[in-house]
């Protein structure tokens, strides 16, 4: 219950952070998260909502990545194991998601999905970068530039509508 509790009081963080940054003139474009390490940005009018970790019904034969449903807000919504699907390497099975998170798409984005986060690491503007470079030619299509904040850390850009059809992450069977 603490942890539902934690996460709306994020929501409504980002939410007070976004209205700010609109009234201030301020641009802000991207959600960034963190999954197994690595560090993402999503669009934010892309991104939907942020939910604590819920009970899952696994899927039989699907790919490991593919975790099984779970009821958010009453809706079925697949469940996105983020960092293995794109590494190619399964999450340990004892991993421990107590403190991960799942972000759903954007309603308008028509897919009932939602991406398991390990960490939300608030909002960005192209300001808090310094450089960006563009993806490799081979890279999949979801795929954006690579931007470095002004620690040096980089953040890879990810197209959640171009994820959302691409027919990998949509072919979920093993």
């Amino acid at each position: 219950m603490a942890n539902r509790e934690a996460i709306r009081e994020l929501q409504a963080r980002l939410a007070q952070r976004l209205q700010a940054a609109r009234t201030e003139g301020r641009s802000v474009q991207w959600l960034a998260v963190e999954a197994r390490g690595e560090r993402y940005l999503f669009p934010l009018a892309q991104a939907g909502e942020i939910f604590g970790w819920p009970a899952l019904q696994p899927t039989p034969y699907t790919h490991t990545w593919f975790l099984g449903v779970a009821n958010l807000r009453g809706g079925l919504c697949g469940v996105v194991d983020l960092a293995a699907f794109l590494s190619g390497v399964p999450t340990p099975a004892d991993a421990d998601r107590a403190d991960s998170s799942l972000l759903t798409f954007n309603h308008t984005l028509e897919i009932n999905c939602a991406l398991v986060i390990d960490r939300l690491a608030g909002l960005r503007g192209p300001e808090a970068f310094s450089a960006a470079m563009p993806p490799a030619p081979e890279a999949p299509a979801y795929f954006g530039p690579s931007r470095t904040d002004a620690d040096g850390l980089a953040w890879r850009e990810i197209d959640l509508l171009a994820l959302s059809q691409s027919p990998v992450f949509l072919s979920i069977n093993a």
